[in-house]
């Protein structure tokens, strides 16, 4: 089993920063892809990021130029620094990690950036 904790979400205004921490604890070996998801209120879960543990990236284009995820495998600990922010970017944001047979998520944390 892997266990993720997410911290570093909150409320910023538009054009500020913020950036999520995800550490991850448990079987973290067997983990392979680690990204982030977000979550607007009354819409669907979407991918925003993807990082492998090799360091190759995948973005959604909507946050492309405004997002970046890295990963610090010592440390178990993906990131993802949001810079830009728009209000459209209010969401709750979770952590995913994929191992070979399994995912897992995050409990969330909350974005909220004001006009």
């Amino acid at each position: 089993q892997v266990q993720l904790v997410e911290s570093g979400g909150g409320l910023v205004q538009a054009g500020g920063s913020l950036r999520l921490s995800c550490v991850a604890s448990g079987t973290i070996f067997s983990i392979s892809t680690m990204g982030w998801y977000r979550q607007p209120p009354g819409k669907q879960r979407d991918l925003v990021a993807t990082i492998t543990r090799g360091g190759s990236t995948n973005y959604a284009d909507f946050v492309k130029g405004r997002f970046t995820i890295s990963r610090d495998n010592a440390k178990n600990t993906v990131y993802l620094q949001m810079n830009s922010l728009k209000p459209e970017d209010t969401a709750v944001y979770y952590c995913n990690a994929r191992s070979w047979d399994s995912v897992y998520w995050g409990q969330g944390t909350q974005v909220t950036v004001s006009a």
